[in-house]
């Protein structure tokens, strides 16, 4: 717990001595003034929970003195300690919320300490609704950010994805227009990708799907060793068929410039045809 500081402000220095006496053994840091332009001072240079005033001084009343730092330091609690013939000139100030408690002299020792500890605590659980209301916006303004941060992030990746398929479909397009047989078969050794052409030569002229078969079930031996064997680089072969055609094929592995694993088969549709 921080420092319970208590501000007495009396023009009677021996009040002030009397009060010091009286609070000191509850442990709080006691600042004293002898006037309401004193207090204003004191108050300027250092963080007072409760305040204790008289009512009658010279130059500045309690009162006076109290609606001024309720205007400029509204969290200290504060409380007026006079005589019973000033309650009235005390109670309007009391009404506008200036003055917490009205406390009458002569005082009662036991019952002015228990309503100075009850003062802390209400400055104690004003102080702490204070923290928890600027902790509860910190992270408030910490979600908003992080939200903005996330919205952000999402557009990012919406745009991103969005360009991915146009850069998919496009290529896709590219792929089924090329004047020549595209198969991609995968580690596993079953066609992955097959455009219109690959699909016409080796699909009984597109009737039969080329994507998930096992490649050794469509694609003649003699393609398939050129596409699994001694082709790291793309390049072109002319291999003889088991039926006697010529043909010239390319192949690749994949994997080197993307995540992709397996084969790439390229026929030349036109030779593979003519030789039918």
């Amino acid at each position: 717990m921080t420092d319970r500081t208590l501000l007495l402000v009396d023009d009677d220095e021996n009040i002030v001595a009397a009060l010091k006496r009286l609070l000191r053994r509850d442990g709080y840091r006691i600042l004293q003034a002898n006037s309401g332009k004193e207090g204003m001072e004191l108050l300027a240079s250092n963080t007072v929970g409760v305040i204790i005033s008289d009512q009658r001084m010279p130059g500045m009343t309690g009162v006076e003195f109290l609606s001024q730092v309720k205007e400029s330091y509204p969290d200290t609690v504060r409380i007026v300690l006079s005589g019973y013939t000033e309650l009235n000139s005390v109670t309007d100030a009391i009404n506008r919320g200036a003055i917490y408690k009205f406390l009458t002299k002569p005082w009662d020792d036991d019952l002015l300490r228990a309503n100075v500890e009850e003062a802390f605590h209400r400055y104690e659980m004003k102080m702490e609704n204070i923290r928890l209301r600027k902790e509860v916006q910190e992270a408030n303004e910490n979600l908003l950010s992080i939200n903005r941060d996330l919205e952000q992030r999402v557009e990012e990746k919406t745009r991103e994805a969005l360009r991915n398929l146009d850069v998919l479909q496009v290529s896709q397009e590219i792929l089924e227009n090329l004047p020549v047989a595209v198969i991609g078969i995968g580690e596993d050794g079953m066609v992955a990708v097959a455009n219109k052409i690959a699909q016409h030569l080796f699909g009984a002229d597109g009737t039969l799907p080329l994507l998930g078969e096992a490649a050794n079930t469509v694609i003649p031996a003699e393609l398939l060793n050129c596409a699994f064997v001694g082709c790291p680089k793309l390049e072109g072969k002319k291999l003889c068929l088991a039926d006697g055609r010529e043909v010239n094929c390319w192949c690749c592995v994949m994997g080197e410039l993307s995540q992709s694993r397996g084969r790439v088969l390229v026929v030349d549709p036109d030779l593979y045809t003519k030789q039918i």
